[in-house]
């Protein structure tokens, strides 16, 4: 299977200085002689704001920690997006109604919903799919295929069509042995027509044009006499002739 990552991070949780930080007191720190932002040695989302050689302590919004990678800057960021190192402590959790801290990316509270996502600002949760086939991978904040995935996610439900079609498990080899990303199945009753799974488990429904059948074998419209049991099709049937396929 084609390694797929959907980078979730396009919603941009990232703080520039936006209500950045609470004042923090009683806080020892030894600044450096350039002036700037500076961690905290043992708590992530604890940093120093130097000035003059003095210090101002401040804490990042919950849920999100110090990016120490230039001491120009001010920012705060999602732990998957930032190294503590052995800055391993944090600020104590200020969690609201499916939101374990204030920001954030967090797994869904359903335990088999592992194809969403809850994008946390503020304390205001906003739930959010996956792409058809990937889940949460809540260590890296990023949509995933399963078995990179750290979750039981067995029982999802599966996307079923109005005619009861749904996408079956496991992969589909093509005519050259590779898994197909996106397979198609025929139609149990209408030649003409055949069902796409989008990444293997998103259905739709596919039909050819006027004039060809689905072909199992190639996993393509064909010439019905080169489709077995469909040679027949069209007997008897009028042809649009703006929607049959031109001649080369």
């Amino acid at each position: 299977m084609f390694h797929i990552k959907f980078n979730i991070k396009m919603y941009s949780l990232v703080f520039f200085g936006l209500a950045l930080c609470a004042v923090v007191s009683g806080q020892e720190f030894d600044c450096p002689e350039k002036s700037g932002f500076y961690p905290d040695p043992y708590q992530c989302d604890l940093y120093y704001k130097c000035s003059k050689g003095q210090s101002e302590a401040k804490l990042c919004p919950d849920g999100l920690v110090f990016s120490d990678e230039n001491p120009n800057k001010e920012r705060c960021d999602i732990p998957s997006n930032v190294d503590c190192g052995d800055r391993k402590e944090l600020q104590e959790p200020k969690p609201s109604k499916g939101c374990p801290r204030q920001n954030g990316y967090f797994k869904h509270p359903d335990p088999q919903a592992c194809d969403k996502f809850y994008y946390c600002s503020d304390g205001v949760p906003n739930e959010h799919p996956c792409p058809p086939g990937l889940y949460f991978n809540e260590d890296t904040s990023n949509c995933d295929w399963k078995d990179a995935v750290n979750r039981r996610c067995d029982q999802i439900t599966k996307d079923v069509l109005d005619d009861g079609f749904s996408c079956p498990d496991g992969e589909v080899q093509g005519p050259n042995g590779r898994a197909l990303p996106h397979p198609t199945f025929p139609h149990p009753e209408d030649c003409q027509k055949f069902y796409i799974c989008r990444n293997g488990v998103q259905p739709q429904k596919g039909s050819c044009p006027s004039g060809k059948v689905y072909n199992e074998d190639t996993f393509m419209c064909d010439e019905p006499e080169k489709v077995p049991g469909c040679e027949n099709y069209y007997e008897g049937q009028s042809l649009d002739k703006n929607k049959l396929p031109k001649k080369a």
